[in-house]
């Protein structure tokens, strides 16, 4: 799937990047280089997606990825934290964040079987701003001039990438704008959830859900040629690279403040380009590039307006 706000994605504390870069300590940078590398393993995983649903159900190869994360899950984590891992207060809403996940990614995954990676990949990306203009009235949050601005620029990107009369599927277009919608509501929740349950718990109802939903699907999408043994092993490895991906997010948060990684989310969008190129041969064109650079810029601006930067200075 494109890359989504990850499962243990946390609230950026109030600390400024600066702050946070003029630490003396190694760890920001250790955090921010693993951070790096889970974005381009995200990048890989939905670039293996767009490669097996030109063959495939995009709802199988969705189930597969799932189905190994949670299996995953289960044998790394099981016998560690036991009854831990489904140790709730918040269940219901535990399950509507996990559910928008999914729903995010199943649709995420039958956009990349029409359109290329870099694009949809900068579409889901508008969610941050999606969040900016909801959160006043769902979440009660403060109404921000500066991020009401910074999400119109989102939105005025997203319009340049799927402009009218443009090359990118009118279809597919609709299926990555829901999972920008989904995705927003997983972030608003995750805010909500962030004060009493932990990554632990929101990681593995996330895969347990996705594994449950998805595979109750696969007697209606499970068809196509035998596999390959490269496909095979493409299969295995969107359940190993979404594992990988997501421990390295997590250890990366653990080492630096959320302020000073959120930036570095956004080179996903500059991993999908050079993987669509290289996979695909895809080079996006003058206005769609235009148009993921303002996403970029606008997702940049919310994240670190976000956490507080650039600090007033005090006067006198």
């Amino acid at each position: 799937m494109a890359r989504m706000p990850r499962d243990d994605a946390a609230p950026a504390p109030p600390a400024g990047l600066a702050t946070g870069l003029a630490a003396a300590s190694p760890r920001p940078l250790r955090g921010v280089a693993l951070l790096a590398a889970s974005v381009l393993i995200f990048a890989a995983m939905d670039t293996t997606t767009k490669y097996l649903v030109g063959s495939y159900d995009p709802r199988l190869v969705v189930a597969v990825r799932y189905i190994l994360h949670f299996l995953l899950m289960l044998a790394i984590l099981g016998p560690i934290h036991r009854g831990g891992l489904v140790r709730t207060r918040r269940r219901g809403l535990v399950l509507a964040r996990a559910a928008c996940l999914v729903a995010a990614s199943l649709l995420t995954g039958m956009a990349l079987g029409r359109m290329p990676v870099a694009e949809t990949t900068s579409i889901v990306f508008l969610s941050p701003a999606i969040v900016v203009v909801a959160a006043p009235w769902i979440l009660g949050e403060r109404f921000s001039a500066f991020n009401a601005t910074a999400a119109a620029v989102g939105f005025a990107g997203v319009l340049l990438i799927a402009r009218p009369g443009g090359a990118l599927d009118p279809v597919a277009v609709l299926f990555v704008l829901g999972a920008a919608g989904f995705s927003s509501g997983y972030i608003m929740l995750s805010r909500l959830l962030a004060a009493t349950e932990t990554t632990i718990v929101l990681l593995f109802y996330t895969a347990m859900l996705g594994a449950v939903v998805c595979g109750l699907a696969l007697p209606w999408s499970v068809g196509g040629p035998a596999p390959t043994p490269l496909q095979l092993g493409l299969f295995l490895a969107t359940g190993l690279l979404a594992a990988i991906g997501h421990y390295f997010f997590t250890a990366a948060h653990r080492l630096a403040p959320a302020s000073v990684l959120a930036p570095v989310n956004y080179l996903q969008i500059l991993w999908a380009g050079v993987l669509g190129w290289l996979v695909f041969g895809h080079v996006p064109d003058g206005p769609s590039v235009a148009g993921m650079a303002l996403v970029v810029l606008a997702g940049v601006a919310i994240a670190l307006r976000s956490a507080g930067w650039p600090r007033s200075r005090p006067r006198g």
